[in-house]
């Protein structure tokens, strides 16, 4: 099933192009006003390798960690944190949620885990063996999750990111993202990378890059070409979500809900 985002979306139309479409009015008989709008780079990305991926995975959230690959996944009655063998793409450990719970993002900070869940707007917390340690509630429906190695950063499918306090859940700051000046939208699964933060678009098969400092997306890049390779091989494939950052090997991933692949990708500049 898809989550319904009627409530969510901006204006459609300035996705089409893959880039913000200004508009512009006719001048009078005696002055015109000419704007330049600062487009976002879409630099291309290449696949260096791939590898299994459960398509009975509805991915949320996708994390490397010290060089362990760990997911979330979705679905009321089939949620769970899991721990994936990358080679094979078989989960070798398992924690599932309650049915009642819709799992969404994750992030590792300092050997502690959390994972978002949707409506329920609840953080769980866990130890790396996957046991559940704590609990707490969060403000607002959750989507995706990442963190700078102090706060938890937070999306809940708007155009706006927010910064935690991870011991208290303590909302810092919201952050509102940009695209050439106009409010992004429909921001899903993260990754905090070398200074940045990368976000799917839900619905679209877009990956922002976004400096957290001013909000602005400096780059996009398009998973079309994956998302339909992946409809190929498993029709049921949905949009993409998921990705994942080994900093240790300098090395990048991505997949998405149900693919039957996870992709190690370099995005170009």
């Amino acid at each position: 099933m898809m989550r319904q985002f009627l409530k969510r979306t901006g204006s459609w139309a300035l996705l089409l192009t893959g880039l913000t479409v200004t508009g512009c009015n006719e001048p009078d008989q005696t002055t015109s006003t000419e704007t330049t709008v600062q487009k976002v780079a879409t630099p291309g990305l290449d696949v260096v390798a791939t590898y299994p991926h459960d398509t009975s995975s509805y991915t949320q959230g996708l994390v490397v960690y010290k060089g362990q690959l760990y997911e979330g996944t979705g679905q009321y009655g089939a949620s769970a944190l899991l721990k994936t063998d990358l080679n094979t793409g078989k989960a070798i450990q398992r924690s599932a949620l309650d049915k009642t719970y819709f799992g969404e993002g994750i992030t590792i900070l300092n050997d502690t885990i959390y994972q978002l869940t949707w409506k329920e707007q609840t953080i769980f917390v866990y130890d790396m063996n996957l046991k559940k340690i704590g609990t707490f509630p969060i403000d607002k429906e959750g989507w995706g999750l990442t963190n700078n190695g102090s706060q938890l950063i937070l999306t809940n499918g708007s155009g706006d990111l927010f910064f935690y306090e991870p011991s208290t859940l303590k909302l810092q700051r919201v952050q509102t993202v940009t695209e050439a000046g106009s409010p992004s939208f429909n921001l899903n699964e993260l990754e905090y990378a070398e200074g940045f933060i990368y976000a799917n678009q839900y619905t679209y098969p877009y990956v922002l890059k976004i400096d957290p400092s001013t909000g602005e997306v400096v780059a996009k890049y398009d998973l079309s070409r994956l998302w339909e390779q992946s409809r190929q091989r498993y029709p049921n494939s949905e949009v993409p979500n998921g990705i994942a950052y080994d900093s240790d090997q300098k090395k990048w991933y991505v997949t998405g809900k149900n693919w039957p692949l996870l992709y190690q990708v370099q995005w170009g500049h």
